[in-house]
């Protein structure tokens, strides 16, 4: 305990800055993910096997969706193995900065696995929609509900990879510079969007078209956003001199 407790000390002072980020990510996640990283540390397991760690819980849950009829047994289920993931996924980056930094081939490692779990979960939902209409109250057009899915994975894709891309395309701040205070308005304004808070829908698997309808509710919040993003982002890209 003594190690873990050591690394726990060293890791709130090396947090992220909390700009741009929701209160879950910032009140819940992150700190879960100190815990694990700290746990982590301990047990002598490097960042690249916590991704690992962390892709297995939530490719464990994206399979359960799509092989499973639902239940409000699954749904429980589904949803703690995704926030599992998710407290996984940040703690692999804070276990990195606690090791003294990470490498370009882990960074690599966890980029892709976001992407892969993000297009992997919304198809999960797309053939469980295809194989179990009647489950989730969706037979009478379940042709149209087939093309939820494919909307909002495509919102969640771009919105991905485009601020991944833009933090990579904006200057980065002079060593020593300030950093901006968080907003507490825009961590409220950005819950509708976090993942963490996107996994939660799952717990109304057992409802039928409840979660069906839910889901598409959060799949047009997410299209939303991502014109919003794209504005925002573009805006501020196209005042990078180049």
């Amino acid at each position: 305990m003594g190690r873990v407790n050591t690394a726990l000390q060293e890791l709130r002072g090396a947090q992220k800055s909390a700009k741009g980020v929701s209160l879950y990510s910032r009140f819940v996640n992150r700190p879960a993910g100190r815990y694990l990283a700290a746990a982590s540390y301990a047990l002598g397991l490097t960042p690249n096997q916590v991704t690992l760690v962390s892709a297995a819980f939530s490719f464990a849950a994206v399979a359960a969706v799509a092989l499973a009829a639902p239940s409000w047994g699954l749904g429980i289920a589904v949803w703690a193995a995704l926030a599992v993931g998710f407290a996984f996924d940040s703690a692999d980056g804070q276990l990195a900065r606690l090791r003294g930094g990470g490498s370009a081939a882990g960074e690599w490692l966890d980029h892709v696995v976001d992407c892969a779990k993000l297009t992997a979960l919304h198809t999960c939902v797309l053939i469980a929609f295809y194989r179990f209409p009647a489950e989730y109250g969706i037979e009478g057009g379940a042709g149209g509900w087939l093309l939820v899915p494919l909307g909002f994975q495509f919102a969640s894709v771009v919105t991905f990879f485009g601020g991944l891309l833009t933090e990579k395309l904006k200057p980065k701040p002079a060593p020593g510079s300030p950093a901006a205070a968080p907003s507490t308005l825009r961590a409220v304004a950005l819950l509708p969007v976090d993942y963490g808070v996107f996994c939660l829908v799952f717990l109304l698997l057992g409802g039928g078209k409840l979660f069906a309808w839910a889901y598409a509710g959060l799949g047009v919040v997410a299209g939303l956003f991502l014109l919003a993003f794209l504005a925002k982002w573009f805006r501020e890209l196209s005042a990078v001199p180049r």
